[in-house]
């Protein structure tokens, strides 16, 4: 959280701050708005509404958390306007085709993080931007991504938590996002493993190759959406450039952690793959070379009695074997012998 922050929840200390007994829960219908709440000491207010959401923030010890779903630019700029977010965040988050990042407007910062997740048995993507600033935080989800209000549930559940702030809230989001990663990388791991314990047992067919290459591109789309979250959870986790509170490294180290952890493990796997690749293609080649010695080796064979039948038949008229009276059975028990001999050696040597 930003400077200011700090000093509020001081203040809040100082000065008891009036907490509904009953607060208020409404279900915001708008469309876009996911939820929208203000807190106290970890402890929600009342749900209200986008126009609410400037008054509400400006309150010393309260925080408003907003939560959006593919929101359009109207309601963007709505949201903007109460809170005073910067144009150029405001502009990134609509376009929702952003690196993550960590950028500092002022006093607010904005973070980007990209999100995965298993869909129909394929790596969707997404993206989940983040307003933060002295008493609110917005997160704004784009495609594929689950949602945070088991996040806000977690964090409800645990208002001594939820009472650090904005910065909790942040690193909450950050948190689940990077969890998130491991159900992916299970899936592929499995598919991974199967597809090893198959090329070990035969050459992989057209369809797994299909399958194989699918896999391999899907891990190197997530090497680029979590190598980049860690570099976003390094810079809050050292706050070199911005104010974050000296409790809050802790909890943001953690999630560099699980981030780095995440990316060694698609790291490993598409090492796995690699090999599965290159297993694949020396069985291919020892497949094609053990086809060609057998045709070879049955070609020489063949060679014994068409070159035999090939001398004798030439018609010559001074051939004197063809008028002795057992050099029919001789020839053929000749030939016969030597096939033999041949099909003995090629078999002996593994040719056959």
């Amino acid at each position: 959280m930003v400077q200011g922050a700090t000093v509020l929840r001081q203040r809040a200390r100082l000065r008891p701050v009036e907490v509904n007994s009953a607060p208020e829960r409404l279900s915001p219908s708008e469309p876009g708005v996911v939820a929208a709440s203000v807190y106290v000491s970890g402890r929600r207010v009342s749900d209200i509404s986008i126009e609410e959401a400037g008054e509400w923030s400006k309150k010393s010890g309260h925080v408003v958390w907003i939560g959006l779903h593919e929101p359009d630019k109207a309601l963007l700029e709505r949201v903007a306007a109460q809170l005073d977010l910067h144009p150029l965040a405001i502009e990134d988050a609509s376009t929702a085709h952003q690196q993550p990042k960590v950028e500092q407007y002022d006093d607010a910062l904005f973070v980007v993080a990209r999100t995965a997740q298993i869909v129909d048995d394929e790596i969707a993507f997404g993206e989940t931007h983040i307003f933060l600033g002295t008493g609110y935080v917005v997160s704004v989800r784009h495609g594929a991504s689950s949602s945070y209000k088991a996040v806000r549930a977690r964090c409800e559940s645990c208002p001594a938590s939820l009472s650090q702030g904005e910065d909790y809230i942040l690193y909450a989001i950050l948190d689940f996002i990077v969890d998130n990663y491991g159900p992916v990388i299970e899936s592929v791991q499995t598919e991974a493993e199967e597809l090893e314990k198959e090329v070990l047992q035969r050459s992989l067919v057209r369809r797994e190759f299909d399958r194989l290459y699918r896999l391999r591109r899907d891990l190197l789309s997530l090497r680029r959406a979590v190598g980049p979250v860690v570099n976003v959870c390094k810079r809050l986790e050292h706050a070199d450039l911005i104010a974050m509170d000296k409790e809050m490294k802790p909890l943001f180290r953690d999630v560099l952690d699980h981030a780095k952890r995440a990316e060694e493990d698609i790291d490993s796997l598409r090492e796995i793959l690699a090999f599965v690749f290159e297993a694949s293609m020396m069985a291919g080649q020892a497949q094609q070379t053990a086809i060609t010695r057998r045709l070879a080796a049955w070609a020489a064979i063949l060679a014994v009695p068409t070159a035999i039948a090939g001398i004798y038949g030439m018609n010559f008229e001074h051939m004197p074997e063809l008028k002795w009276e057992y050099g029919y059975y001789y020839v053929l028990a000749g030939i016969l012998g030597t096939c033999a001999l041949l099909y003995a050696r090629f078999k002996r040597d593994g040719w056959l």
